[in-house]
């Protein structure tokens, strides 16, 4: 059997974008203020509207939106904001969690975000390493999906910052704990046969699908141009079942 591509997600920072994002073929419409951070977050208001729009149109995307970049130490602010975006309608609410640095607080972020009742995906910021016990916690508390992404979006892509043998276990882990994972981080069209070899579930881009720089508007030339590349790309077999689509 001929294995399913490696899914597309791509960040979009305002209707217009996430509506081509959705036209553009997008499995995940991600919503966020790239101008604002790695994982730079809308105003809730903000992404309801979006989020609306796009349940308009009848799409089969799933759409996440990201809480904004906190300290894993503050989880009262954290889990605010969870609960502030999860109630837009969003399938999924990314939160940033520190791949080595302060484990400890890390350790305990993920357990209150695990129990908070919403399907939140922790998003490791693995630009300084991945700390294998906590990805592990992180693969057995029941998170619907996980994620590798990189903080420092200037210095390359997460092949330039993490060694491929990272990256491979992170996978690995994620896979061997039944979790669909995603890779992302400044990722461009020359990443693809590394992505092809690692076999993540899906892989985020942003940087990728616009003209001058993430903080610029995503462009509908490059969006289809790198929907068709990552459609050919053709991993090896999956051996964790696909997330449910939305209704």
């Amino acid at each position: 059997m001929t294995p399913p591509p490696i899914r597309l997600l791509v960040s979009a920072r305002t209707l217009a974008e996430a509506q081509a994002a959705q036209a553009g073929g997008a499995d995940y419409v991600d919503l966020k203020e790239p101008r604002a951070g790695p994982l730079g977050g809308l105003a809730a208001a903000e992404i309801a509207t979006i989020v609306a729009a796009l349940r308009a149109r009848a799409g089969r995307q799933w759409i996440s939106a990201t809480i904004g970049d906190l300290p894993p130490g503050d989880r009262p602010a954290i889990l605010a904001q969870v609960d502030a975006v999860a109630a837009t309608g969003v399938d999924y609410v990314k939160v940033g969690i520190p791949g080595i640095a302060d484990v400890p607080a890390s350790r305990r972020l993920l357990e209150a975000l695990a129990a908070c009742g919403h399907a939140v995906v922790p998003v490791f910021l693995a630009d300084d390493g991945l700390d294998r016990a906590l990805v592990d916690r992180a693969c057995g508390l029941g998170f619907p999906l996980v994620m590798a992404d990189t903080a420092g979006k200037q210095h390359g892509s997460l092949f330039d910052r993490v060694p491929g043998p990272d990256l491979a276990d992170f996978v690995g882990r994620a896979r061997g704990a039944g979790i669909p994972v995603g890779l992302a981080g400044a990722l461009r069209l020359a990443d693809l046969p590394r992505l092809a070899a690692l076999r993540p579930d899906f892989a985020g881009f942003r940087s990728a699908v616009c003209r001058d720089g993430r903080g610029s508007a995503l462009d509908a030339g490059l969006l289809h141009g790198l929907a068709q590349a990552l459609r050919s790309v053709r991993p090896g077999p999956r051996q964790i079942p696909d997330p449910v689509l939305p209704a």
